[in-house]
């Protein structure tokens, strides 16, 4: 017969503890980035729309999204240009989001942007 002792089932609480860790900073860390991937896929629709569209109407698009989301204000200063040569529209906007979990604080600083042709 086969005895267990109190050791194995310490290493066991260790792992469980090491994966649980690793998921809340990455679940933390990943809302960060899920954020910036909408609002970039966000600009890239409205890009592509940009034809049939005025530069206001992007732009209150692209703002209403990041607000929406829950992005800082300074990712709302949305900035909308067309281009003569080559004839493209690039939409743009920067921002930081600052991350505070336990034993680590980042602030992470996104510029997303969308070009397409016109």
């Amino acid at each position: 017969m086969v005895t267990r002792r109190g050791t194995s089932s310490m290493g066991c609480l260790f792992s469980l503890l090491v994966v649980v860790a690793a998921l809340y900073y990455g679940v933390n860390i990943g809302e960060v980035y899920f954020r910036y991937y909408r609002l970039l896929d966000e600009m890239e629709t409205q890009a592509q729309l940009a034809a049939a569209l005025d530069d206001g109407t992007i732009r209150r698009r692209v703002q209403a999204t990041a607000q929406e989301i829950g992005l800082p204000d300074e990712a709302q200063r949305v900035s909308v240009v067309r281009r003569a040569s080559p004839r493209e529209i690039v939409i743009e906007t920067k921002y930081s989001e600052t991350v505070k979990l336990p034993l680590f604080t980042h602030t992470f600083t996104f510029h997303p942007r969308a070009n397409q042709p016109l």
